[in-house]
């Protein structure tokens, strides 16, 4: 049950994360997912990330830029655009708020001073 419950926790946030992990520069897709499960977040499978890369090259979040390799398959380099730093500072703010207010909740503690709280 608690492994269901961190698939659903990882989708509301996967997008932020992927974002999160292209702030040190461009990076593939399978370097994302390795970041990702070095994290301790478990293993990212193509068919979950790479839809969420796309969406964010759509939403023009990300660029990406395929290079052929001279060895093996080439790959789609992907870097944050602008905006994309922009949306993830923002989102990064939400988060470490929604953290904030879950972890005073479950503490017990009024969740007080936060935005989204019902009086």
């Amino acid at each position: 049950m608690a492994t269901d419950r961190r698939a659903s926790w990882l989708k509301g946030v996967l997008d932020l994360l992927v974002l999160g992990c292209l702030t040190g520069g461009e990076s593939y897709g399978y370097e994302i997912a390795r970041r990702l499960d070095g994290a301790g977040l478990g293993q990212i499978r193509g068919g979950t990330l790479y839809p969420v890369l796309n969406r964010l090259e759509t939403a023009g979040l990300v660029a990406a830029e395929y290079r052929a390799a001279e060895r093996g398959p080439g790959r789609r380099y992907y870097r944050l655009t602008p905006e994309g730093e922009q949306q993830l500072a923002e989102h990064t703010a939400a988060w470490d708020e929604f953290h904030a207010t879950t972890r005073a909740v479950l503490a017990g503690l009024p969740a007080t001073g936060t935005k989204g709280t019902r009086e």
